[in-house]
């Protein structure tokens, strides 16, 4: 019996790579380019499963090709916004992604990211690099002190959930947040974290506000310039969600005119491009989307795509089935 056909749209560790190869009749993007509209729809067209990431754009078009052979897209990530998550259901397509597994380096980026602007890190770095750095001083790049401090995070799954115990832990920070629903009580418990009415309420009283929300239709420019002018003149803004979640041109408005402080970003609205606003900032700590970017993790998030597949392939319900 021959094996699934299937297409990696992006290069995988080499370790996951290999067991895909002897597992189905893999192929891969040798080069690692970003795939166009028409090599995604050919690839809906060609093989019983596409494994596509991030920087793929799966959208209605992509899907609705005519007599379509793709039966699964295992989505190597746990967002699935690039994906028309109604036109895959349509056509009859299943949607895996990737949870757990990049739970904690997702929130070691945020901490990341957090001291980095906090404590002008990056600026430091390229004041030094420049030759500018003429010796220790009192009031030489004076930056804001984290320990201690309020944490505020707009949602409360498994990232956000990991971020408060290390910075509640790890820095005796006070947590507070938003969710829509409801988390298990114990979770909140365990970081001391005060749950609050609104998005509005979180931005008025924390001197950090982290995003880890979905990076879905209703949550774009979800951080607008209403909202960031409720922020304290003192506190920042960190990003590893996904970028349309913040508006750009809002963000480095207020990032310019002070309204808040600062902000680490490590995903932006359009990725690989990016609003050159954002590089004239001093005050801003801009990373390339690398909030799983380890080999450990890399390698899990490709066993789990692994692990979906063969489950799907054995007639069995793929254990991160989105639809």
């Amino acid at each position: 019996m021959s094996k699934p056909k299937i297409l990696v749209t992006r290069r995988w560790p080499d370790a996951v790579e290999a067991e895909l190869s002897q597992r189905y009749d893999a192929h891969f993007n040798r080069d690692d380019h970003p795939m166009t509209v028409a090599e995604l729809q050919a690839a809906m067209r060609d093989y019983d499963a596409v494994l596509p990431t991030v920087t793929d754009s799966v959208n209605a078009e992509v899907i609705g090709v005519a007599n379509p052979r793709c039966k699964i897209l295992g989505n190597f990530g746990v967002g699935y916004n690039h994906i028309d998550i109604a036109a895959a259901k349509a056509a009859g397509i299943t949607v895996t992604n990737t949870p757990d597994v990049l739970t904690d380096c997702t929130a070691d980026i945020a901490m990341l990211l957090m001291l980095e602007i906090a404590r002008r890190g990056g600026e430091g770095e390229r004041h030094l690099r420049s030759g500018q750095w003429t010796g220790w001083r009192p009031t030489h790049m004076l930056g804001s002190k984290v320990t201690g401090k309020t944490l505020g995070l707009i949602g409360f799954g498994r990232i956000a959930q990991a971020m408060a115990h290390k910075a509640h832990h790890g820095f005796d920070m006070d947590i507070i947040f938003y969710n829509r629903s409801q988390p298990p009580r114990d979770k909140i418990d365990y970081v001391k974290a005060r749950q609050c009415a609104s998005i509005e309420d979180v931005l008025r009283e924390a001197d950090f506000v982290a995003l880890h929300c979905p990076g879905s239709q209703e949550n774009t420019h979800l951080i607008n310039a209403e909202r960031l002018a409720l922020m304290k003149p003192t506190a920042y803004l960190i990003n590893t969600a996904r970028g349309n979640v913040v508006d750009s041109e809002a963000l480095i408005a207020a990032l310019k005119a002070g309204t808040i402080m600062g902000a680490g970003l490590d995903v932006y609205e359009g990725e690989p491009n990016l609003h050159p606003g954002f590089l004239e900032l001093e005050n801003a700590v801009l990373l390339p989307h690398l909030g799983s970017a380890t080999s450990d993790t890399r390698i899990a998030m490709g066993q789990r795509v692994l692990e979906n597949l063969d489950a799907f392939f054995a007639g069995q319900t793929p254990r991160d089935k989105v639809c």
